[in-house]
């Protein structure tokens, strides 16, 4: 078999899977192809690596959680001068650990869309809140992403006893909350959830720059880049602005 050829063949294998595979070419004299057993190898090694990193986050959040059923929250888009801000609980099965889950900021686009994708299949349950821009502007941003938890957790089917949240303590909710300093680094359901947040708004704000393509929101997602103010400035602001956080460049809430 040629390299490409071998290449084709260990293509998705992963773990125990891809160190068997693996096996049946050790014998092969061509140093291009040990290259590429090596590189497996490594891949394996990486593999394991991060299952255990994974459980490890896992663990830590079940011994929070004392043995009750539990959703980790999140969101996505505090900070934008556009879009609304999108939360989302999530329950992961008590057995499942899915490696490279991870704080979706140390994620590349590409891999959020992958593990987007794994998650709502292997959830139990993932619940998503949204609070539009004029309810930002109503009520404040953090009265606004207290709001879009709340719906993502009254989704939940089954409803959590205790949420297990990144760094932050939501009013009008009546199960046990347990706040942790930088959730989405150290838990794994925080960590699905900022995910499934992540990845919700930035559809949205590509279907928004669909919309109003001025203003470039399929990039920014509606943060202040330099395109971004520059048509503020020239244009003015569009529907989905916060007229609350653009008031600085001249513009009323």
């Amino acid at each position: 078999m040629t390299l490409d050829q071998i290449k084709k063949e260990l293509e998705g294998f992963q773990g125990d899977e891809l160190l068997e595979a693996v096996r049946a070419y050790e014998n092969d004299s061509r140093k291009s192809v040990q290259q590429y057993l090596e590189r497996c190898r490594k891949k394996v090694e990486t593999y394991y690596q991060e299952l255990a990193r994974v459980n490890g986050m896992h663990e830590f959040e079940q011994k929070l959680a004392r043995g009750a059923v539990y959703c980790g929250i999140d969101e996505a888009g505090r900070g934008p001068l556009a879009g609304p801000v999108v939360a989302a609980a999530v329950i992961m099965p008590s057995d499942c650990s899915i490696p490279y889950i991870n704080d979706s900021k140390q994620l590349s686009e590409k891999k959020r869309e992958e593990l987007y994708e794994v998650i709502m299949k292997e959830a139990v349950s993932v619940g998503v809140g949204i609070s539009s821009e004029d309810v930002i502007d109503e009520i404040n941003i953090l009265q606004a992403t207290y709001q879009a938890m709340r719906k993502a957790v009254v989704s939940l089917d089954p409803l959590p006893e205790v949420l297990i949240n990144d760094a932050v303590q939501i009013p009008g909710l009546p199960m046990r909350q347990v706040p942790v300093i930088k959730g989405d680094a150290k838990c794994y359901s925080i960590a699905a959830a900022s995910i499934i947040a992540k990845v919700t708004r930035d559809r949205m704000m590509k279907e928004y720059d669909r919309q109003y393509p001025d203003y470039g929101f399929a990039g920014n997602k509606g943060y202040g880049s330099e395109m971004h103010i520059q048509a503020l400035k020239t244009i003015g602001p569009c529907p989905i602005h916060r007229r609350s956080f653009i008031k600085n460049f001249g513009f009323g809430e």
